[in-house]
């Protein structure tokens, strides 16, 4: 039997706390439901401030829950909680703090401090992945609202549910999610919500001559496949679309140019950008975003063998363009390439890549937000307000012509898949991708920063791979639909 779990608007950067503080007996926890409220800090009479329902729920035990609130301890900090036992009607009663009420934006921090977002921080806190076992999976704890809430509850289950689906797709093992494994998966679970998926295979794209895609494919046994999925959200089916395009090598070993073999088993989350537009595919459906999306996913292993592309080769990608590929392990740019460029052939609003792309966006940012590149201001300022709003943040860098020089200022091809430079490998990356959209608006999220969380970053996120940032594409399509 599933535990059940009664959420009284607590906050979502508040509900997967660091600490808690038990006031009672634990084989009170045998029991089957529980409650969570919020705490808002002290006001100007040094008093905490439960939340309006929480009140609500501390009137019908006669004041008991403030009162074992006020014995229990010094004022709540923000994130940690307290729990309770004894009380009337339940198990166990935790309440988390929330920090000050009435909080806003914080611009050093470029965030939104006020929001509450119970749904999504419960539904993320309370999910982690259960692989392959011989026994049989533990239930995860049911989650429902205490009350009545409308649409917000839904829609944030709805946003929660697509994230922990890009993190169950990014933590899968690589033997079980394959090209094949993947495109069958989107498509399964795509064609529920009306999105139409189409899957096609290593000829379609010979046909297309994505010679920069196939490079990647060489090596591998796994034949490569690429999505196209189309969601008709606008009331005009022929308004131009936001293309996603996600990065996914299914696993990379690096190829000819061999990784290190520490940590190479978190590679199969190579594919995170192709999870998060599918995760992001699903939920646009279910909540129904008056918005024409387009999303394409290019999908390969990229391996070492006698047929694998060396360093040193060239190859034509799919626009004419000729590519030194000097670091095979620099493979996402090469799938993507392809992917872009055909995206930029047919009119589309704007088209947004998202790939675990370089490791030195992990050096620049650590795992507090996803690297954007962009040449529009317009969009980036769109994505930049829908990260503020959910608390899963963004950072731009510069697309200067200084670093388009240093993958094109080569003699023996248009470009290099390396920067010829020292540092700025993010950079060089954007660089390289941008010889690949035409006039297209564009934006380029580097994700590698957030693929993977250690489960002390982002509290309610246990450690595994993260599925980051689906909440905020899903807010910057709303916002782009007109829609909250």
């Amino acid at each position: 039997m599933a535990q059940k779990l009664l959420i009284l608007r607590s906050s979502a950067r508040a509900f997967g706390v660091t600490s808690a503080r038990s006031f009672g007996t634990s084989t009170q926890l045998k029991q089957k439901s529980g409650l969570v409220l919020g705490l808002y800090a002290e006001d100007e009479s040094g008093q905490s401030i439960l939340t309006p329902a929480g009140k609500r729920f501390d009137q019908s035990v006669d004041g008991q829950l403030s009162k074992l609130i006020q014995s229990s301890g010094p004022v709540l900090k923000k994130g940690k909680t307290r729990v309770f036992f004894g009380l009337p009607g339940y198990s166990a009663v935790a309440v988390a703090g929330l920090g000050k009420k009435g909080l806003g934006y914080n611009d050093q921090e470029n965030i939104n401090e006020g929001l509450e977002a119970a749904a999504e921080g419960a539904n993320l806190g309370v999910w982690k992945y259960q692989g392959p076992k011989s026994k049989k999976a533990k239930p995860l704890p049911v989650i429902e609202p205490f009350e009545k809430s409308g649409t917000n509850w839904s829609n944030g289950v709805a946003k929660a549910d697509a994230q922990n689906f890009a993190r169950r797709l990014m933590d899968t093992p690589a033997n079980l999610m394959t090209p094949t494994i993947f495109a069958q998966e989107a498509a399964s679970v795509l064609s529920k919500v009306n999105v139409e998926v189409e899957i096609h295979d290593q000829k379609w794209a010979e046909e297309k001559k994505m010679g920069s895609f196939l490079s990647v494919t060489r090596g591998s046994d796994e034949p490569p496949r690429f999505l196209e999925m189309s969601y008709f959200g606008a009331s005009n089916s022929l308004s131009k679309p936001v293309v996603l395009v996600g990065k996914g090598v299914t696993f990379d070993t690096g190829g000819i140019s061999l990784k290190p073999p520490g940590k190479m088993d978190e590679m199969r989350a190579d594919m995170g950008g192709a999870a998060c537009v599918v995760a992001t595919l699903k939920a646009a459906a279910t909540l129904k975003i008056p918005i024409n999306i387009k999303g394409l996913v290019p999908l390969c292993e990229n391996m070492p063998s006698g047929r694998a592309t060396k360093p040193g080769d060239v190859v034509t990608a799919m626009n004419g363009k000729t590519i030194q590929i000097d670091n095979t392990d620099a493979e996402g740019r090469l799938i993507l390439a392809d992917a872009l460029w055909y995206a930029a052939q047919s009119p589309n609003r704007v088209i947004v890549d998202m790939a675990t792309l370089t490791g030195a966006m992990t050096v620049c940012l650590g795992q507090a937000a996803a690297g954007v590149f962009s040449n529009s201001n317009e969009m980036w300022e769109e994505l930049q307000k829908a990260s503020c709003q959910t608390g899963d943040r963004v950072w731009r860098f510069p697309l200067w012509n200084f670093y388009t020089k240093q993958i094109s200022e080569i003699p023996g091809a248009d470009l290099n898949n390396i920067g010829k430079g020292p540092g700025g490998g993010s950079c060089t990356a954007a660089a390289f991708l941008k010889e690949f959209v035409g006039d297209s608006v564009w934006m380029h999220l580097d994700i590698a920063s957030v693929m993977s969380s250690s489960g002390s970053e982002v509290p309610y996120i246990s450690k595994g791979m993260a599925g980051r940032p689906v909440r905020t594409l899903i807010q910057f399509l709303a916002q782009l639909g007109g829609s909250k």
